[in-house]
């Protein structure tokens, strides 16, 4: 099995995952600089960026300290799914009390969960924020991930609406009725608009904004 880039990268994901932390808790475990696995680590200088690769050392002391062989790890590598990733998650109140951070301001190992990023798949749009109905929320220029399939959507929901005019809307629903949903703006200066459900193409709920 090549031993890619990507899939080397995505093994130490997978290894911090089933491990319980994060890729800078993992590298601490490991007896490492806590920024040695960062994504910002994965890259170099250049145009397109450079590829870089963590070290024999620095894998040779992931494995001791997780227990895993190297033919796990490269079963890791091969079975990592390459749709998604995750990133270490911590509420906003726990993220003031002693523990969680290091001296520098990085995340310790411990008592972090982690998010999982949308997976790569067909149903996901990235789309591109115009105009200033969505501000200060969503400003122009931004990018949001909705998924087509995720309608199971709700009042309050930031959602975009593809209409059967061919109008794509970023907007939030005020209110959902069998035959008619209603959709504000964040910016009070754009009034609410009422959109019959005959002419709605899809509504899906928005995931993740790119700022």
């Amino acid at each position: 099995m090549p031993l890619s880039h990507a899939k080397l990268w995505k093994a130490l994901d997978a290894l911090a995952h089933r491990e319980g932390t994060s890729p800078s808790g993992l590298a601490r475990r490991a007896g490492l600089d806590a920024t040695s696995f960062n994504p910002s680590k994965r890259f170099g200088p250049g145009e397109p960026p450079r590829p870089r690769w963590p070290s024999t050392e620095s894998l040779t002391r992931v494995l001791e300290a997780t227990g895993l062989s190297l033919g796990g790890f490269a079963a890791l590598a091969d079975d990592a799914p390459p749709e998604s990733a995750s990133i270490p998650l911590l509420g906003l109140a726990q993220a003031g009390v002693d523990g969680f951070f290091d001296d520098a301001g990085l995340p310790l190992a411990e008592g972090w969960e982690l998010t999982d990023l949308p997976r790569v798949k067909d149903s996901l749009l990235s789309l591109q924020i115009a105009g200033d109905s969505m501000t200060p929320l969503y400003r122009e220029g931004d990018k949001v991930i909705v998924d087509r399939e995720a309608t199971d959507v709700r009042k309050g929901d930031r959602v975009v609406v593809r209409t059967t005019g061919g109008e794509t809307l970023a907007k939030e629903i005020a209110a959902l009725k069998a035959r008619e949903v209603t959709l504000a703006s964040i910016n009070p200066a754009y009034p609410p608009r009422a959109l019959p459900r005959r002419d709605i193409l899809w509504m899906a709920r928005i995931l993740w904004v790119s700022q």
